[in-house]
């Protein structure tokens, strides 16, 4: 019983410490406080220390254990609504200025790195003269490594 008990424990604290670096939502945790919980009172009472004793310890060990899993789920859901930052996605909203641009396509310049980009669809009508190179342009969309562009307006441009 002593060593099942001392397996549960080692299970449960490998399981929360893996939550809380790979918040899984307490996929692995709540089985883990389970784990902690069913091993400290089979060690505690395998040990002669009595099922008061067990009880108390598993009791302990399972508050400690929630709130470790309450801070990783509350750290997990806080990432889960954030807005990409980086990446392709982490453009969309961003200016750029234009390199060159032939009819509907062309090369953009955002945030460093050179765009193949196309007219946005909800362009209006105002927008549909030709951008020039120099123009400041706004990421809308983007398809594969393709963005979706519209000509910037003047309180976009302002720092």
């Amino acid at each position: 019983m002593t060593a099942l008990g001392i397996s549960l424990l080692l299970i449960g604290a490998i399981l929360i410490v893996v939550e809380t670096h790979v918040p899984t939502l307490g996929a692995l945790g709540a089985p883990g406080a389970i784990a902690l919980a069913a091993g400290a009172l089979l060690a505690v009472t395998g040990l002669g220390g009595g099922i008061i004793a067990g009880l108390f310890s598993a009791i302990v060990l399972v508050a400690v254990s929630a709130g470790v899993i309450t801070i990783s789920l509350r750290k997990g859901m806080a990432v889960r609504r954030r807005r990409v930052s980086a990446g392709a996605e982490g453009l969309i909203g961003h200016v750029g200025v234009v390199r060159s641009w032939k009819e509907a396509t062309g090369k953009v310049l955002v945030d460093g790195a050179l765009w193949t980009a196309r007219r946005s669809p909800a362009c209006d009508d105002d927008e549909l003269e030709e951008l020039q190179a120099g123009d400041q342009i706004v990421v809308e969309r983007l398809n594969g490594l393709t963005l979706g562009v519209r000509r910037a307006e003047e309180w976009e441009l302002s720092p």
